[in-house]
């Protein structure tokens, strides 16, 4: 990720931003800590935001004057802080990671979110190819569907990551460069706009909206679906949805492919080492895997194109595997991550099993043949 991009900071759809009040209560204190804690007062950022005003054609005194209402927030530089204490003993459980995303309140909203939305996702399969149990699996797991986008402030959330990631993080030099260049996308679509950067509320790490987007991702993916005039995902679930699917476009999502297949193991022996070796990049044909002794099933020996072998760990229980397409990596585009993809699928399919229970319970029923008189 380039520092401050030549960004392709472009939004050609204005992008919606929320707006929000802030308590009174201790004014005083906090006006202290705003003091003492704004990115105003930071030379290095200042400077940064006079090269960005330089790069993009902003106004350089509009551009300080919005970095400098950004606030050090030290709670996102906590949940930023790699673990530097003893290791976890609890070993990773795909069992207890997939409870915490499918339950039932979680799909009878997604339901909901479903049926309320059926003509923007199936338009959004027409236009893309991604069907809706993808879409309605995103969105499920990033924020319930809309029920939690984050309270945040993401300009505050932005610089912190931008100007202070805590300094222990193994790859700091390229989280700064890619938290300044979401900082310098973010500042640029709302100068484009002519919005105000600090009323956008989102996660921790700056993502907005629905389907969490970053700043880049809703520069180069976001889609005014419905047809307004402006890209807002936090007020608009058809906006979500066509953004959601444009985005797995972007990134490699293959129309009618499925996104993982069962696998059995040849009790001869099974080369596990080759087969992880790659982790979730789909790298082996069918005929590969079989021959390394992982057996592709439910018509996974007929797929054509890569395959992975995907290994979810259960705790001291034994392991989950699951062999994955390029559309299960395809999800893990959003979140690096074989358990959060396995999630978005398994969701997605629990949704789209209770849409078809609820559209069947509510089918007009055919009336019964009169019974015959007897002779």
């Amino acid at each position: 990720m380039n520092r401050l991009l030549p960004v392709a900071l472009v939004c050609l759809a204005a992008c919606a931003l929320p707006s929000y009040a802030q308590s009174p209560k201790n004014s005083k204190a906090r006006a202290a800590a705003a003091v003492d804690n704004s990115y105003g007062q930071r030379a290095e950022a200042l400077r940064w935001a006079d090269t960005l005003a330089q790069q993009q054609g902003i106004d350089a005194a509009w551009l300080r004057q919005q970095l400098g209402q950004a606030q050090k927030l030290e709670q996102v530089r906590r949940l930023m802080t790699p673990s530097t204490g003893p290791k976890k003993t609890t070993a990773r459980s795909w069992a207890v990671y997939r409870s915490r995303f499918i339950d039932p309140v979680r799909v009878q909203a997604g339901k909901r979110f479903w049926q309320e939305n059926a003509a923007a996702l199936e338009r959004a399969e027409q236009t893309y190819g991604v069907p809706p149990e993808i879409i309605v699996g995103i969105i499920g797991v990033e924020t319930i569907y809309g029920r939690n986008m984050g309270n945040f402030r993401v300009l505050d959330a932005l610089a912190t990551l931008a100007f202070d990631y805590p300094a222990n993080h193994p790859r700091l030099a390229e989280r700064v460069a890619y938290f300044q260049g979401e900082l310098a996308q973010f500042l640029t679509t709302a100068w484009s706009a002519r919005q105000d950067p600090t009323q956008a509320l989102g996660s921790f790490a700056g993502a907005m909206g629905l389907g969490q987007f970053m700043p880049s991702s809703l520069a180069r993916f976001g889609v005014d679906f419905d047809g307004d005039g402006k890209v807002d995902l936090y007020n608009s679930t058809v906006d979500a949805i066509g953004s959601v699917a444009n985005y797995f476009r972007g990134h490699g999502w293959q129309p009618g492919m499925a996104v993982q297949y069962g696998v059995a193991f040849n009790p001869n022996g099974t080369d596990m080492a080759t087969l992880l070796a790659p982790d979730i990049k789909p790298s082996f044909t069918a005929d590969q895997m079989l021959q390394l002794g992982a057996i592709p099933l439910d018509g996974g020996m007929r797929h054509q194109g890569p395959l992975a072998l995907v290994e979810l760990l259960n705790g001291e229980d034994a392991p989950t595997y699951v062999i994955g397409t390029q559309n299960f990596y395809a999800i893990t585009r959003y979140n690096m991550s074989s358990y959060y993809a396995m999630a978005v699928h398994d969701l997605g399919q629990e949704v789209a099993a209770a849409v078809q229970e609820a559209s069947l319970d509510s089918a007009p029923q055919a009336p019964r043949a009169a019974a015959a008189s007897a002779p």
